[in-house]
This record gives C-alpha cells, structure tokens and sequence, in this order.
C-alpha cells in the first residue's frame, strides 16, 4: 500500500485553481526545504493531498521526488502529475511542510462517492456536522 503526503496550499484560492494549473499537461513540481526519508514508498503510487482553506479538497499523484544540492542548500522537489483528483472535504488544522499520510486516514476520491450536484461547501459543512 503506497505511502501519500499532505501540504498546505500556501496562497491557492480554491480548488480551480489547482485544476487551471495542471491544464498544461506537463508534470508540476513542487519544492520543499526537507526530503522525506520514506520517499520510495511515496513514489510507489503515492499522492501529495491539498489542504485548501482549512480543508483537503484534492490529490495529486507523485511522480519523482528527487533532492538538490547539498548541506544547507539542499532542496527537494516533488514532481507530480499534471491531474488533480477532487477527494471528499476533510478538515485539517494547518502545520508547517509536509506530513506523511497514510491511505486508511486519506479521503475517499469523489469519483468514487455519488455527490450528485451539491455545492462543495455544503458537502464540505455536512462531513463536519457528520451527516455526510
């Protein structure tokens, strides 16, 4: 069972806006200060998970994770298919990075559920309340 990450979105409005970025076609990368030490699980058909405003709201699958340089001016950078996939809204309180994410605690794709055409925030307020 592969191993996923989760990160904040830093300055990202919304969901679309995620979407509109990965239209190019060409795989994005992402650059954080740390490598995680568990990346060959991550890159075994991991994903990278969005919190936006408060919420997980969609997930990219990692392509690559590869580290630059050295000593101090070591960088990582994670590369990740140009698809985003729209998970069920999940509250997350914020941190600093990344974590790691394990699959039994990652949400479940909205591809997967019937949501039929409810609005994203009324199906993000109904999983708080816990009637969704």
């Amino acid at each position: 069972m592969p191993l996923h990450m989760i990160k904040l979105g830093v300055g990202v409005p919304d969901v679309e806006w995620l979407e509109r970025r990965a239209q190019g076609g060409q795989p994005l990368v992402v650059h954080t200060r740390m490598t995680p030490k568990r990346a060959a699980e991550i890159e075994d058909g991991g994903s990278l998970f969005w919190v936006v405003k408060g919420t997980i709201v969609c997930r990219q699958p990692v392509l690559n994770i590869a580290t630059l340089g050295e000593g101090k001016a070591s960088r990582c950078e994670i590369t990740l298919e140009p698809v985003v996939v729209r998970t069920a809204p999940l509250g997350r309180r914020p941190f600093q990075g990344w974590r790691y994410f394990e699959p039994k605690d990652a949400p479940i794709d909205l591809s997967a559920v019937d949501a039929g055409e409810a609005p994203e925030d009324l199906v993000r307020q109904l999983r708080e309340l816990g009637a969704w």
